[in-house]
């Protein structure tokens, strides 16, 4: 891999991550008064998961948060990128898809969820990552 792909290769890694680690962040209330709160996120997992019963809120949003985590945090280390990758496409296209069975389309493109599913879906196809734990463990 060229330098210059490397480096794109790296920063989509850590976008990523940051992503996911942000939202989990806010819902626990760890951004002060800029979180959402974990009550308002239980509300709009409710909202964006419509075609779910309403019951269901609480555990999607613990699962949820622990999935994103959990992806954040392997994603930032570096470490099973490829199926850490792969997870974070998959979410990603959920939501996007529960977003516009409950919003519209225009939800999930305004949010570029799309966009973030496609990029983690790229960085799955990568079979070697720079600057990771993997990378690290294998030499």
């Amino acid at each position: 891999m060229k330098v210059r792909q490397e480096i794109a290769v790296f920063l989509l890694r850590i976008s990523l991550a940051a992503g996911f680690l942000s939202a989990v962040a806010s819902r626990l209330s760890l951004w002060g008064i800029h979180s959402s709160g974990w009550e308002n996120f239980v509300q709009y997992t409710a909202e964006t998961n419509s075609f779910l019963p309403q019951s269901w809120a609480p555990v999607t949003a613990v699962l949820s948060t622990v999935a994103e985590l959990s992806i954040g945090i392997l994603l930032l280390l570096g470490y099973k990128v490829r199926k850490a990758a792969w997870s974070a496409s998959v979410l990603s296209l959920l939501f996007a898809i529960a977003m516009g069975i409950s919003f519209g389309p225009k939800e999930p493109l305004d949010y570029s969820v799309f966009a973030f599913s496609a990029g983690a879906f790229l960085l799955s196809t990568f079979s070697h990552n720079k600057w990771t734990l993997d990378q690290f463990l294998h030499q």
